[in-house]
Formats: C-alpha cells, structure tokens, sequence
C-alpha cells in the first residue's frame, strides 16, 4: 500500500511537470507581471517573460524528477543564480524577508488558475492533487528564493564590510620614500590583514623606504595587536623598508610592559610628528624649528 501511495505521488508530481512545459509561455506570460521579476528585469518585457520561461523550466524539471520539496533538487541549479539576483535586488531596494516570501507565493494563483481550466470539472480529486504538488513545489521555490537571497545578503555585506576596512586604512604618502597609515578603531584579525596589504601596496607604489604605523587612535593593545604589529613590520622590512610605529599612548605602554610583550626589535616614536622627523633625517632632511616672529 505505501508503495502505491508513493507511485501515485510520483505520477502526480510527473503530471505537474507535464503541465508547467506544456503552459510554459502562458504561466511566463503572467508572471512577467509579478513584482518579483518586473523589479529586477526592467530593459524590456521579452527580457522578463524569457526570465521567467527559465524558472517554469526548472520547476518543471523538479517536478518531473519527483523532487517537489527538495531544495537541493538539480532543476533548482540552473536558475539559483537568477533566483538569488532576484531576491538579492528585493533586498536592497527595502524588502524584507517576509515581503520577498509573499512575492513568491503570489506565482502561484496565476498557475493554479491555468491548471483548473485544463480541466471540464475543476473539483475532480485529481485536479486537487496536482494543486496539492503544485503548492509544495512552490513552497519548494520560495525556500529556494529565500536561501539564495540571504546568501546574496551575505556576500554583498561582506564586500562592504571589506570596503569599509579599506576605506578606514588609507595610505597617505608623507614625504618623497615616506608613507603612512593612521589605524583609527579596533584592531582586529580581518582588518590587521587589510593593514599589511594596504601598507606594503603602498611601498611599492611610492617606493618608500620608510613606512609609519601610526595607533594614536587605537584605544587598547592587547598580545593579539601586538602581534598584528610584529608582523606587519616584518612584512615592510621583507618589502625593504624600515617601519616605524608611533603614537604608543603612556596607558598603552604600560599595558605592553604588563603584558610582557616584546616590541624591542620594532623602531618606534612618540607621535606622528617624531616618526617623520626621524625617517625624513635619516635621508638626510634636517627638520629644526621655525624662527619665532620678533
């Protein structure tokens, strides 16, 4: 008996992909009017409808394969790019999560209606389970909008999140063979890389022989900065140039001396002002004060 109930679902869910080809231009027809493909494909109209022919193929292949409620169904693959280009716009114009789901559910009216005029007599069990599959494989698709958004999300986070870092480390050439980067905020992992790749670029590009790490607007130093650091001074001295940290707060210096790390092998100055005026006489500038007006 569970075996029959089984082809029987199968046999159903082989009649909905049946359907969905043989209506595809219809159902792309109507859908082309949705405001979850109108938002995102607006060149033209024949843009929308071919966007849309492409995922009825792919619920039609879900369909076919007996896969109505399996996210990872292959049918699924060939538009989970579009799917996520989709929902990812939705997101960043304003849409929430729950109004992109309610923009997927409203493809499905459109569907069922086509398939109860298939029929002379819409209330035949058989018509009932087809929209039955067809409600399934649809809740399947709004999963699959879904996970695709969030991913989207996701990633386009991550590229502002790495923006941001560099934006907020910038590389300011000081002087002829001296450049600078000013760390304001927290030192973390993630940004400390940012740090060494943004300071070594501009070595080359400058071909500085000083670099300055100034952390003036760093609040604390704990082992893990301090190591960020050691690093990022052997980077520079491999680059060949000497690196200078400058800016070391007297609560910074005493948190480095309670912490028992060793920054004897990293040149460093009280400020900004003395790192240049250090890097700028070892190439020979003498740096004095100005002549107060009489």
């Amino acid at each position: 008996m569970q075996v029959s109930e089984q082809e029987a679902v199968a046999d159903t869910a082989r009649e909905l992909g049946a359907f969905l080809e043989r209506r595809r231009e219809q159902i792309a027809q109507r859908w082309a009017d949705a405001p979850l493909f109108r938002a995102v494909f607006t060149v033209s109209r024949d843009e929308t409808v071919e966007a849309c022919k492409a995922v009825v193929d792919a619920l039609s292949d879900v369909a076919s394969a007996g896969r109505l409620e399996d996210i990872a169904a292959p049918g699924f693959e060939t538009v989970r790019e579009q799917l996520g280009r989709m929902s990812g716009v939705r997101t960043r114009t304003g849409s929430d999560p729950a109004q992109i789901a309610n923009e997927v559910a409203v493809l499905r009216p459109p569907v069922a209606e086509l398939l109860r005029a298939e029929y002379a007599d819409p209330s035949v069990p058989e018509v009932a389970e087809i929209l039955l599959a067809l409600t399934a494989l649809m809740g399947t698709l709004r999963l699959v909008v879904m996970q695709t958004g969030l991913s989207a999300g996701e990633e386009l986070i991550a590229r502002q999140r790495e923006q941001l870092l560099e934006v907020a480390t910038p590389v300011i050439n000081l002087w002829e063979g001296v450049v600078a980067v000013p760390l304001i905020g927290t030192l973390d992992s993630a940004r400390s890389q940012v740090v060494m790749e943004s300071l070594l670029e501009g070595i080359v590009s400058q071909r500085a022989r000083y670099a300055i790490l100034d952390i003036t607007g760093v609040p604390t130093v704990d082992s893990l900065v301090a190591q960020h650091l050691m690093k990022t001074v052997a980077a520079a001295r491999l680059m060949g140039a000497e690196c200078i940290v400058s800016g070391i707060r007297p609560a910074i210096a005493q948190t480095i001396v309670q912490l028992g790390i060793d920054l004897g092998s990293v040149l460093t100055r009280a400020s900004l002002a003395d790192a240049l005026a250090y890097a700028l006489g070892q190439q020979g500038i003498e740096v004095s004060p100005r002549a107060s007006a009489l």
